[in-house]
């Protein structure tokens, strides 16, 4: 049964629309057009090849036939899956408790997280109507990386930042920086507030509720 009233309950909501508009800003990049050459590095390239494969989805003219909406809509999530790294942003907005989690319990934990943050860009893919993007720098210290970009919104300019890791062979990216505002700091501090007025059973048990609507045709 749903804790009405609760602080679970409250604090989810307000944490819902805050990320919402920061994954709105994301989907915007991912299918931005570059007006300005990337200075050049390997975690820049990577999101470079992202957002072209992303762009080129959100072009095509057969998948904004309304029968193929779903279909669109899994390309997307499995393009933009393959550049981020939904477990590691699982571990970093969960913090601590994330170390006491059974692995059975981490792969639910990364899924319901990945269904809450595809289903905020996702939604966003049928009004977008095509803003540039301008490629900063990009940062690197060893397997560390942050690339630098702004999206460009009619008169207005959003900072929007990838943070990445090198995975061996690749780049992933385990956080977004819109405005100054981490997406993982942002859900690291409304999962911390829940985590201590009730519980993690709590806070998965809404995540999971959330899920289970998005879900619902």
């Amino acid at each position: 049964m749903e804790i009405k009233g609760s602080a679970v309950t409250q604090e989810l909501k307000r944490s819902w629309g805050r990320v919402a508009s920061g994954m709105a800003c994301l989907l915007v990049l991912l299918g931005g057009v570059a007006v300005q050459p990337a200075v050049a590095g390997g975690a820049t390239e990577a999101m470079k090849g992202t957002i072209d494969e992303v762009l080129k989805i959100i072009q095509d003219k057969e998948l904004k036939q309304p029968g193929r909406a779903e279909e669109r809509r899994q390309r997307l999530e499995q393009v933009v899956g393959d550049r981020f790294d939904y477990q590691e942003m699982s571990r970093r907005a969960l913090g601590a408790p994330w170390n006491t989690l059974s692995d059975k319990d981490k792969q639910e934990f990364v899924a319901l997280f990945k269904t809450l943050l595809t289903n905020s860009y996702s939604d966003k893919v049928e009004t977008y109507s095509g803003e540039g993007v301008q490629y900063i720098n990009e940062r690197t210290e060893k397997d560390f990386a942050e690339v630098r970009t702004k999206v460009l919104t009619g008169k207005t300019e959003i900072p929007l930042d990838y943070r990445l890791l090198n995975k061996g062979v690749e780049w992933r990216v385990y956080d977004v920086v819109v405005d100054g505002v981490s997406l993982v700091s942002n859900y690291r501090g409304q999962f911390t507030k829940i985590l201590r007025s009730s519980s993690y059973a709590d806070l998965v048990d809404q995540l999971r509720k959330k899920s289970d609507k998005i879900k619902a045709p």
